[in-house]
């Protein structure tokens, strides 16, 4: 029977980048996976097959090969075989042998087993965005993540409460079935998973109506989130055991809450420091001035000494970020710009061209002013 072109069992077209092949796979896979399909044997072969699909076109070279040969490609000069690839560096490679031979013979010893005993569950993640004031101060948050816990009717055993799973008559309770394929290089005898019961070694008569067979079932949970002082931006907080329901008996996967940080009107962030713009009049900037500062627990003094010029910056110790790990906080860094008033009234005018005659600076209409001095300054003129 031929096969279907890969790109159409996974339902993208053949200039589909990598993201949007691994994303059409993940859809179909989560479709057609065996634990969620109880037993389907077509489901089973539609799994196989987008898998099938994904290895190849998930790889750039072998994808380069199947584009230009298809299904047909001869790799090696040789017969032509379906699935082969180059084995002197071309498509597989040599590396890669185990994997034709489970490709064209169905595995040469024991095959993928899948897992018969407790098996961990998936791990979550869960995005959280904070604001600046909570990254400063800490806080407890609670959040609501959906996620697959264990039935409680049947406590993850998948079968009707007060009936048990049974060892699978197809295989004995191994999960693996014996398979003859007559190759053209002879006989060979491999094993593969179970398809009655899909190698867990158990098959179950009787579902669970609560979980429809599948062990688990899909609730809301809620969890305190504890935030310490000091977190940044990208911060992972892992709460143990709150991911998926584990498998036979698992332990649950983790959850992983990760911080965003929003943006502040007024505050710039480096690591541990702060960073704050500040506005002087000329004024103040020529004579020095002593004023008051916002940080994010309250005022704090700065004093600018006279002759400050534009862009100096000033660092207030202690007043930044909490240290995450270590005791203590960041700084505050103060940078100050100067304030050019865009309109002065008649006495101001007077009092600057007068600076100007004192400074030995032309003023007037005709010639740049003290003023205007300072606008190129601060303008780059």
């Amino acid at each position: 029977m031929s096969k279907r072109d890969y790109y159409e069992v996974l339902g993208v077209d053949r200039s589909a980048g990598a993201d949007e092949i691994k994303k059409a796979y993940r859809q179909l896979a989560k479709k057609y996976h065996p634990d969620f399909n109880n037993g389907d044997a077509q489901a089973e072969k539609n799994f196989k097959e987008v898998k099938e699909a994904y290895d190849v076109l998930s790889d750039e070279q072998k994808r380069a090969h199947y584009d230009r040969f298809g299904h047909q490609a001869n790799f090696g000069g040789g017969g032509g075989f379906e699935g082969f690839g180059n084995f002197n560096g071309g498509g597989f490679g040599f590396g890669g042998i185990d994997d034709i031979f489970e490709q064209f013979f169905g595995g040469m010893g024991g095959g993928r087993r899948r897992h018969q005993g407790p098996e961990q569950g998936s791990h979550l993640r869960y995005d959280l965005e904070i604001t600046l004031e909570d990254a400063f101060s800490g806080l407890e948050k609670t959040i609501t993540i959906p996620r697959t816990e264990t039935c409680e009717d049947c406590q993850g055993s998948r079968a009707k409460p007060g009936t048990k799973p049974e060892t699978c008559s197809s295989c004995g309770g191994s999960g693996q079935q014996q398979v003859t394929r007559n190759t053209p290089f002879g006989r060979f005898v491999s094993s593969q998973v179970c398809v009655a019961c899909r190698g867990e070694g158990k098959t179950v008569k009787e579902p669970c109506p609560a979980c429809s067979g599948q062990g688990r079932v899909v609730k809301d949970k809620k969890f305190e989130i504890k935030i310490p002082p000091g977190v940044e931006e990208g911060t992972k907080l892992r709460v143990s055991g709150g991911g998926e329901a584990g498998l036979r008996g698992g332990p649950a996967g983790d959850l992983y809450v990760v911080l965003g940080i929003r943006s502040h009107k007024q505050f710039q962030r480096k690591g541990s420091d702060l960073y704050l713009d500040v506005s002087i009049g000329i004024g103040q900037a020529a004579l020095g001035v002593e004023m008051e500062v916002p940080t994010l627990d309250g005022n704090a003094p700065l004093r600018v000494p006279e002759g400050t010029q534009h862009g100096t910056v000033f660092r207030i110790k202690g007043r930044g970020m909490p240290h995450l790990h270590s005791s203590g906080k960041g700084d505050l860094k103060v940078r100050v710009g100067i304030k050019v008033p865009k309109r002065l009234n008649q006495k101001q005018k007077e009092l600057l061209h007068e600076y100007s005659k004192l400074s030995g600076e032309e003023a007037g209409v005709e010639s740049k002013n003290f003023f205007d001095h300072l606008k190129d300054a601060f303008s780059g003129g």
